[in-house]
């Protein structure tokens, strides 16, 4: 089997939750801009060369609903033939996103896999 590793991350800081200024921010406006930053701080990866976008998202409703990563991922610049998940899991969405991208990974069905959440 072989072995998944993180190469790179990235994050956004922490709000305020419904209190702060970017209580109003859409969700992939906010995690768009993490994904560009995740590729610009990995030297020699080209968003072309991502097998999948997995995302968890606890509630994907409103902004939130629809494909979140797929949405995220375009918003980002990804190339349109990326595919992207999201998933829901409550709290544990990002966590889940991240080891069902490592299970990718391990499986020999996926090289480069950007997994992690999103909430607005």
């Amino acid at each position: 089997m072989r072995e998944a590793v993180i190469v790179s991350y990235a994050r956004t800081a922490i709000g305020r939750a419904k209190k702060g200024s970017l209580k109003d921010t859409r969700p992939e406006e906010f995690a768009a801009p993490v994904l560009k930053a995740l590729l610009a701080r990995t030297p020699g990866l080209a968003a072309a060369a991502i097998d999948d976008v997995m995302l968890g998202c606890a509630m994907p409703e409103g902004e939130q609903g629809m494909n979140l990563a797929r949405l995220v991922a375009l918003r980002a610049g990804f190339p349109i033939e990326v595919p992207a998940a999201t998933s829901n899991r409550f709290c544990s969405s990002g966590s889940q996103s991240i080891a069902w991208a490592a299970d990718v990974i391990r499986s020999g069905n996926g090289d480069v896999i950007v997994a992690g959440g999103v909430e607005s």
